[in-house]
């Protein structure tokens, strides 16, 4: 400050005896007030020091939020690496993290940046369990539409029909269908945790990054759009469109565990009513799907609502193809398991062991293959919905019980044939607490045969 006002002789006594009293806080302050601001070369420099202040802080500041807004800056937090290896993987990689989960704007930007402090606080004292974002950084439509186009009808393959714009304008958020997009949605697998997280390399994040986790779920719509046949706008709710907080869940279970400790009878009747609630529902999509039962609802649940074209292959087009192709269920399962499988009917996502998984995938690369396996198929059949939705029902193969029950034999005479039988019926008398999949029907063929079958063949 000593370049602005006017200076005191060195020999004035006053100006001596100030400066052994006054402090350098008033010292600076006598300066400032002892300014000359009429002066208009002062002036100038108050704006020149004020320019030079002002392009320092700014420039410094800015280059602090790129710093942070950088994919790098988040990697180097090791509870980060899942996030950032399932990125790193994606074909969001050529984007920056803040795109997504910042909106648009320095307003929104700053204040990100002000909450942001407390995960430096999360990093120094103590890291979570598992990184869960919250309800209130759900990503927004704004952040979508800066690169995408809301005006797309068909998917970018040509088989899904789906108005963007009509469920942009009814309110619904792209998370609702995209969220495993970049991520995988690792965090609903449960495979985020601090365990292992070391073992997020390249990779591995590779091999995780499957199509059924990236690409929307067919399930999320079937459960949205049977919600909103029931007058329901889920999507209201944000706690629908983000992964539940572990937190939370261990909170509910304790608080079920002390229900169920209290009311023991009770709560069982309830989780077993519940999950005959479920499959029933679960069945009754599903006969709506292949055409089997149609309602008056406002969203359609049959298939060609949504797939523009739906690949049925040539041989399920065959006359007869329903009662005979359980010779092409054995050899293929794998194969029928792409269309026909229960959890991609599902929006719950089921939870995965990370090293598990790795492992599944390793040996699969190196087999390469199916093998065979009737068992596999008789538990796929009875636990499957999709296929026990026919499977349930008594075949037209068997007419009338009385002539079947006389004419049958001929039909179950080599191991092939009673292994067809066995998918539906249980050999012997199922036991109350047997580990098998329950049969589709209670009819048991010991109940008849108590002395077994004439050259039994297993």
């Amino acid at each position: 400050m000593a370049i602005w006002g006017k200076k005191k002789k060195e020999t004035d006594p006053e100006s001596r005896e100030d400066k052994k009293k006054v402090g350098l806080f008033r010292k600076l302050w006598q300066k400032v007030r002892n300014i000359d601001w009429k002066d208009p070369v002062t002036r100038w420099k108050v704006m020149f020091v004020s320019l030079i202040a002002l392009i320092v802080v700014g420039g410094g500041g800015w280059g602090v939020i790129q710093f942070t807004n950088s994919p790098t800056f988040c990697s180097s937090c090791h509870e980060m690496a899942p996030e950032y290896s399932t990125f790193t993987a994606s074909a969001h990689n050529n984007i920056t993290c803040v795109q997504c989960h910042i909106k648009p704007g320095a307003v929104n930007m700053l204040t990100h940046k002000m909450k942001s402090l407390k995960e430096v606080y999360y990093h120094v004292t103590g890291v979570p369990e598992q990184i869960v974002q919250t309800e209130s950084e759900a990503i927004s439509n704004e952040n979508c539409l800066q690169c995408h186009s809301k005006n797309r009808l068909v998917t970018a393959s040509g088989d899904l029909k789906v108005n963007h714009k009509g469920h942009i304008e009814e309110g619904v958020p792209c998370i609702s269908c995209h969220a495993g997009v970049v991520h995988a949605k690792i965090v609903a697998r449960g495979i985020n945790t601090e365990e292992v997280r070391g073992h997020y390399t390249e990779e591995n994040a590779q091999k995780i990054m499957e199509k059924k986790y990236m690409a929307p779920n067919m399930g999320t719509c079937i459960d949205c759009h049977d919600k909103v046949n029931n007058g329901e706008k889920p999507w209201k709710d944000v706690s629908y469109l983000v992964p539940p907080n572990p937190e939370h869940v261990e909170k509910k279970l304790d608080e079920n565990a002390k229900k169920t400790s209290t009311e023991p009878a009770k709560e069982g009747e309830n989780a077993e009513q519940a999950a005959a609630a479920h499959d029933e529902k679960t069945q009754k999509i599903i006969l709506q799907a292949i055409g089997k039962q149609q309602q008056d609802v406002k969203l359609s649940m049959a298939c060609e609502t949504c797939h523009k074209k739906v690949k049925v292959p040539k041989d399920h087009k065959v006359e007869g193809w329903n009662q005979a192709h359980g010779a092409t269920a054995v050899q293929k399962l794998d194969t029928c398991m792409d269309c026909h499988q229960d959890s991609k009917w599902f929006r719950e996502i089921p939870k995965e062991d990370l090293m598990t998984l790795l492992k599944m995938k390793d040996a699969k690369e190196e087999t390469g293959k199916y093998t065979p396996n009737m068992t596999l198929v008789k538990d796929e059949s009875r636990i499957n919905k999709f296929c026990s939705a026919c499977h349930s029902d008594r075949p037209t193969s068997h007419g009338d019980s009385d002539q079947w029950l006389t004419g049958h034999a001929a039909k179950a005479s080599t191991a092939d044939q009673k292994a067809e039988c066995f998918v539906c019926h249980d050999r012997e008398k199922p036991k109350a607490d047997t580990a098998n999949v329950k049969a589709p029907t209670d009819v048991y063929c010991q109940y008849c045969h108590r002395t077994g079958f004439k050259d039994d063949v297993k």
